[in-house]
């Protein structure tokens, strides 16, 4: 019996049931190359679906968590701690200017969102506060982040959900207009789809969202959680649509590779939770706190982010010009390859874990890819390469 099966007849023992993982086990990583338990490199382009932006092994990242861990390790969020208050500071002058909740990933940062946009609600006299979110948006698995989710309430075995979020179609201002009523809280939304297959909003329906809400005086939140911190080019997307939200959410690469998330508060919004509101036992511990702000030192440098749009660039042209590829949605290293009618997106990804290189479906006609910002045009030109011929013989 190999390793392999061995890890598999262990996984299905004592893990819990709610992950369908690839054939393959990954023992190391070095920048955008993973390593499996045989000793096979491949070509990380998922990046632990947006988490690992700088790259696996890290030495900036390994340094700063060690000397941390060694220094101080968790003392709860009854004290005050530097890191974490550093971390804050950085954030808030890096975005949206106001008080930051961390949390331990993106889901928690987007119950404090909705947990933010009810209390602002009922500040404002609204006893049935309404949510409008869009169709294909994922917000996350907790219950409000799954209420918020539309592809993830109709589970009757789960319910019920959490009340009071409205759904409309994807990028249709004319459905969010008719929707706003005098008891919405908010729109809460993502600049680019993520799991929905790297689908970005038009800039009339993020300026509509704006408008609306600001003229109500309820609020506009942007879930960052997957375009944020470097990955579509800008250290924060919102910054190349035209718009400044309320209420902004971030988590995966944030911590690159540690668990973290945050939601910020606009300058103007400022505090709206009070003490005993919210809170959490790990969130923003010192070596998270430390890491999480390492990786905003690295990311928001024009260097980094002028590399993020120009390896984009290079992939975006590569994928254009590969028969079955039929489009290629979104920005910086953050792309969907939309597949030509016929085209098995899954059967397309396993078999290009196959041969070494590893992205993800999340819809049947569309691959989704996601490589760390350190990915040399080598790898971009031979990631390219694989999916080329792997396309060719699946047509």
């Amino acid at each position: 019996m190999t390793g392999t099966e061995t890890i598999r007849e262990r996984e299905a023992r004592y893990l819990m049931q709610t992950y369908p993982r690839s054939d393959v086990v990954f023992v190391a990583g070095d920048g955008t190359v993973l390593v499996d338990e045989d000793g096979r490199e491949y070509l990380d382009f998922l990046s632990g679906i947006a988490v690992t932006s700088l790259g696996h092994g890290n030495r900036d990242l390994v340094e700063t968590a060690s000397e941390q861990m060694a220094r101080l390790d968790h003392v709860s969020n009854l004290f005050y701690t530097e890191p974490m208050v550093d971390l804050a500071e950085r954030l808030s002058e890096g975005s949206i200017g106001g008080p930051v909740f961390f949390a331990n990933s993106g889901s928690e940062a987007n119950e404090c969102a909705i947990k933010v946009l009810r209390k602002h609600a009922a500040a404002r006299g609204i006893a049935s506060p309404e949510v409008i979110t869009f169709e294909g948006a994922w917000h996350g698995r907790t219950y409000g982040a799954m209420a918020a989710t539309p592809a993830l309430i109709d589970q009757a075995d789960l319910g019920p959900m959490l009340p009071g979020f409205v759904q409309v179609p994807f990028d249709d201002p004319d459905a969010l207009e008719s929707a706003f009523s005098p008891n919405t809280a908010g729109v809460m939304m993502e600049t680019i789809q993520g799991e929905a297959g790297v689908r970005p909003f038009s800039e009339a329906t993020l300026e509509v969202a704006r408008r609306l809400t600001r003229d109500a005086g309820s609020l506009l939140v942007l879930d960052e959680v997957q375009t944020g911190v470097g990955r579509t080019g800008s250290l924060w997307s919102y910054q190349q649509f035209g718009v400044v939200p309320d209420v902004m959410t971030t988590a995966k690469a944030l911590g690159g590779g540690m668990a973290i998330g945050a939601c910020v508060n606009s300058e103007e919004l400022g505090q709206v939770l009070a003490p005993g509101d919210h809170g959490s036992t790990f969130a923003a511990g010192p070596v998270a706190s430390a890491v999480a702000g390492r990786v905003l030192e690295i990311v928001d440098r024009p260097e980094t982010l002028r590399r993020v749009r120009e390896a984009g660039g290079r992939l975006v042209d590569g994928l254009s010009d590969l028969s079955g590829v039929e489009s290629v949605r979104g920005r910086g290293l953050m792309l969907g390859a939309a597949l030509e009618p016929g085209l098995d997106a899954a059967a397309v990804r396993d078999e290009l874990l196959r041969r070494g290189l590893v992205v993800n479906a999340p819809r049947p006609d569309t691959l989704r890819l996601l490589p760390p910002f350190v990915v040399t045009d080598g790898q971009i030109d031979r990631a390219i390469g694989i999916l080329g011929d792997v396309l060719a013989e699946a047509r």
